[in-house]
């Protein structure tokens, strides 16, 4: 009769996490970084010094929150300028242009949304997600 495979303990498959020289392992330095937008990624983008994972993460979340305040901005004043000519047209026609351009600007939040919480599971796993032009620049700008 053969002896059953000897049961693993939760502590010997746990891959050891990389530190940061910020004293957190990381894959969470990483996911930190994203947390609270361009604040935090660029307070991890100044203070690690070792780690590319955490570098590149953080870069990527200054880029991705910068992004996010230009597009929307401009999304916004153009929102504006459809609202006057909607208030000047006074119409169904001028109702569906605000109707459309606030719908652009919540499909626009819900997806910058969605990519953060993308970025923050890829970040946590340890893994170098690039987000889409985003994440070139970030690859490019933390490798310095």
């Amino acid at each position: 009769m053969q002896n059953p495979p000897p049961v693993q303990t939760s502590s010997q498959s746990v891959a050891q996490v990389a530190k940061s020289s910020t004293g957190l392992d990381e894959n969470v330095a990483a996911l930190l970084s994203y947390l609270f937008g361009w604040i935090s990624g660029l307070i991890f983008f100044l203070i690690e010094k070792d780690s590319r994972l955490v570098r590149f993460h953080a870069m990527q979340s200054i880029l991705l929150n910068a992004v996010g305040v230009v597009v929307g901005g401009v999304l916004w004043v153009a929102a504006i300028i459809l609202a006057i000519i909607a208030n000047l047209l006074a119409d169904a026609l001028g109702a569906l242009v605000w109707i459309l351009a606030m719908l652009i600007i919540g499909a626009f939040g819900i997806a910058l949304f969605a990519a953060a919480i993308l970025c923050l599971v890829k970040a946590y796993q340890g893994q170098y997600f690039k987000l889409p032009v985003i994440g070139n620049f970030a690859e490019k700008f933390s490798a310095k």
